[in-house]
């Protein structure tokens, strides 16, 4: 237990470009694990968290990498400052991307983490991707600091960040730190709990100097203190009332409060600093230790009971029955190595263990702790930790168990997003046939968004993903990684069908062929699924079984929904996928000798069809969010092209460097080549994230050119 409560699993998370690899860098610099800083930009070797080769190349963190830290606090001139720190805090710690095409990387991450650093870059605030991390954050009700990154830069502002955290993403955000300096001259930090300055002298920052405060920031320093304190004394009764009664909350006290508000979710604590020029780095570490929970002061986590869907409260004791949940996979040189949280128990090298999905026991033969793609051999591993297995065949989301009565339960899940882009991808040369394959393969362990099917129509293999990058970096590795030259075709859009009215349906499958035919009746209802009906945020198809009376046999259910949902592969308008059906089955027939499963899922295929088509079925795009960055002087062309791509401008705002934010949603079939359209019009200045927001019903024309040209493709496959 000793051992957990020294322990923080983290995730460091941001939107793309706020520094949160460069964060990550200086942590591990500090804590001794790495003796040489790199630039996350061009030159030298890249950020040790960016070991694959295309991350380093494009400056961009494309894949979780987990490293172990050890920090041990800090002392300066004789005076403590981390007093009531636990020394040598084992840190886990996630660098997640940044680019939202990366967004399940995010998810895996947060979904095994007791605590995270929301980094935000303090000259321009909450961005797109900062509310989109955020959202992810609060689905899994990971407690979090906030650290206000690139002080040091032109238009740094802590107050307006803080204001940002308010306004934007609702968080009841309070400063800790006075800035000493601001922008170029941006020199250290007020702590307004101890009231002292901290400086980072030495070539890296390495040195932390602890002054008095500063006299010119005296009194605003003091101001923004009681500030701080009365935010934060209400959470804790007696405090707050002493407090009213006119006594200041010790240290210890405000402590105690900001650990309470951290770790109920109603409180975000803002430090800052610049990573980049070292400075605040070693004080963030401080209060990773000492506002974010450890495995034992977390809410226990839960598996679900796949028998009667019931979760199981898993306890973080090293001495029960082992649950583990594999988030991540990785194809390495000497075999898959998994990324893996442990629940509860003890996990041992040679221990044999239980894949509750396959039902497969497999021996533990190689167990290592990660420093991004270093490794140091470990021969066990407790509740409360994450670490890498080796050699072991599962995929992502794949929950091992210690004993086989255990193998009912399952770790919940991550929430996956629909892919909404494609593309078809062939061999040069059909001898890289085999690479390709394994390739792809590999990809679909590694990655839940990525999919890989065949194209009925043509034969085609096709890829599937979250966006054009994600899907240019697949292709990419194939060529690195596997040597195997590639064709690609034109992205295409993921269209969707659904339905917008709702309708009965009597369906009656009868065939006589001498001796035993085919007879199955159904009757019911379908009707449109609305997401407060759906019982998870990903489900797409509902059924209800509402049959009463025996007058459809129970064996033969399962056949019906079969049959319902045989349906949802291929819609009436264009054979796009149908999503947001609910069905009602309420009645139907059956005969002693016809009936039978083949029977009564033909009659409920069919019934589908005539409901689907009854029931105004409408072609869906997906749309986007489009954020982009431009100098004033293309404000203008920017909004006009936006615009011109059936684009709704949802707002703009001016940044402190003059630049202009323009927020908009934007069809994905409008986006394409827009990177080199944007280069054209601003001279190359302009830059613009993009993530998916959500499917809406095409305009009636598109709807007709989509169908037109699907038909045209279909036929001539």
């Amino acid at each position: 237990m000793k051992l957990m409560a020294k322990t923080r699993n983290i995730g460091i998370s941001a939107h793309i470009d706020s520094g949160k690899t460069t964060l990550t860098e200086r942590i591990l610099f500090y804590c001794g694990e790495i003796h040489k800083i790199e630039d996350v930009r061009g030159g030298g070797d890249g950020a040790t968290m960016d070991h694959m080769e295309l991350e380093k190349e494009k400056g961009i963190t494309i894949t979780s990498a987990a490293t172990t830290v050890f920090w041990k606090g800090l002392e300066g001139k004789g005076t403590s400052f981390a007093e009531g720190i636990e020394k040598d805090t084992r840190i886990n710690i996630i660098d997640t991307p940044g680019h939202v095409d990366f967004t399940v990387e995010v998810e895996r991450s947060l979904r095994v983490l007791d605590g995270a650093i929301l980094v935000l870059c303090s000259v321009s605030g909450v961005q797109s991707q900062s509310i989109t991390v955020d959202r992810q954050m609060r689905r899994y009700k990971v407690p979090r600091l906030a650290f206000l990154n690139k002080m040091d830069r032109m238009g740094a502002n802590a107050f307006k960040g803080r204001d940002a955290l308010i306004e934007k993403l609702n968080h009841n955000a309070v400063l800790m730190q006075h800035p000493i300096g601001s922008e170029e001259n941006f020199a250290g930090v007020v702590d307004l709990i101890t009231m002292k300055a901290y400086y980072f002298d030495g070539d890296n920052g390495e040195n932390v100097r602890v002054e008095d405060c500063p006299a010119d920031i005296l009194d605003d320093c003091q101001a923004l203190r009681s500030e701080m304190i009365d935010k934060v004394a209400e959470f804790d009764d007696d405090i707050m009332e002493a407090y009213l009664e006119g006594n200041e909350p010790s240290e210890a006290d405000l402590h105690k409060c900001i650990k309470i508000g951290v770790n109920t979710h109603q409180l975000t604590p803002v430090y800052m600093g610049s990573a980049f020029k070292n400075k605040g780095v070693q004080v963030l570490m401080e209060a990773v230790t000492r506002y974010l929970p450890s495995p034992l002061e977390c809410a226990k986590p839960t598996a679900v009971d796949s028998e009667s869907g019931e979760k199981v409260t898993l306890e973080p004791d090293k001495t029960k029955d082992l649950v583990c949940m594999a988030f991540k996979i990785t194809d390495e040189q000497f075999g898959q190595l998994t990324y893996t949280r442990i629940y509860q128990g003890t996990l041992n090298k040679g221990d044999t263990v239980w894949n509750t999905r396959t039902g497969k026991k497999t021996r533990i033969g190689r167990m290592v702790r990660m420093m991004s793609n270093d490794r140091a051999n470990i021969d066990e591993a407790h509740a409360g930790d994450i670490i890498a297995l080796v050699g072991v065949d599962c995929a992502s989301g794949d929950t091992f168990v210690g004993n086989d009565d255990l193998t009912g339960i399952s770790c919940e899940g991550i929430h996956v997003p629909i892919p909404v882009i494609e593309l078809s991808i062939s061999c040069k040369d059909k001898g890289d046939q085999a690479k390709l394959s394994k390739a792809l393969s590999r990809f679909l362990k590694e990655d839940p968004t990525f999919h890989v099917f065949t194209d009925e129509e043509s034969g085609e293999t096709r890829i599937a993903g979250m966006g054009e990058l994600h899907l240019e970096i697949y292709v990419e590795r194939i060529k690195r990684e596997y040597g195997a030259e590639v064709i690609v075709g034109a992205p295409q859009v993921n269209y969707r069908e659904t339905i917008r009215q709702e309708t009965t349906y009597d369906y009656t499958h009868k065939k006589q062929t001498g001796g035993s035919g085919q007879f199955g009746q159904v009757v019911g209802l379908l009707r449109p699924l609305k997401d407060e009906d759906k019982d998870t945020e990903d489900q797409l198809f509902k059924f209800h079984n509402e049959i009463k009376g025996g007058s459809i046999p129970t064996e033969f259910i399962g056949a019906c929904e079969k049959g319902f949902q045989d349906v949802m592969d291929k819609g009436p308008l264009a054979a796009f996928p149908l999503i947001n059906c609910e069905i009602f089955l309420r009645d139907g027939k059956s005969h002693d000798v016809d009936s039978s499963d083949m029977a009564f899922r033909i009659a409920s295929r069919q019934a589908m069809r005539q409901a689907v088509k009854a029931a105004d079925p409408v072609l869906l795009e997906p749309v986007m969010k489009v954020e982009v960055t431009t100098p004033d002087e293309y404000q203008g062309s920017v909004i006009g092209d936006l615009s011109s791509r059936r684009g709704m401008i949802q707002g703009s705002e001016t940044d402190p460097n003059g630049e202009v934010i323009i927020n908009a949603e934007v069809p994905l079939s409008e986006m394409f080549g827009y990177s080199s359209d944007l280069r054209s019009m601003s001279a190359g200045k302009a830059t613009y994230t993009m993530e998916f927001s959500r499917y809406v019903d095409c305009p009636s024309n598109i709807q007709e050119k989509v169908m037109a040209e699907r038909a045209e493709k279909l036929a001539n496959d």
